[in-house]
């Protein structure tokens, strides 16, 4: 009886970490999408931002 005992009390232990690291792994990947999401504006407004730039400098071009 003991061991059937062990082998269930074992079972939900092994449950209970793999739910505990569950939870872990779904916040991680969140924070990265979380991180993923900023990282692309800043992309997008460095891309407009070199796209002023350029415009700008092509106007200065066509003056001289």
């Amino acid at each position: 009886m003991f061991w059937a005992m062990f082998a269930v009390a074992a079972g939900f232990l092994g449950l209970a970490v793999l739910g505990v690291l569950a939870v872990r792994v779904f916040v991680e990947a969140r924070r990265l999408g979380r991180q993923v999401e900023e990282s692309a504006r800043r992309i997008d407004r460095a891309a407009e931002d070199l796209e002023r730039a350029a415009v700008s400098a092509s106007r200065a071009a066509d003056a001289l």
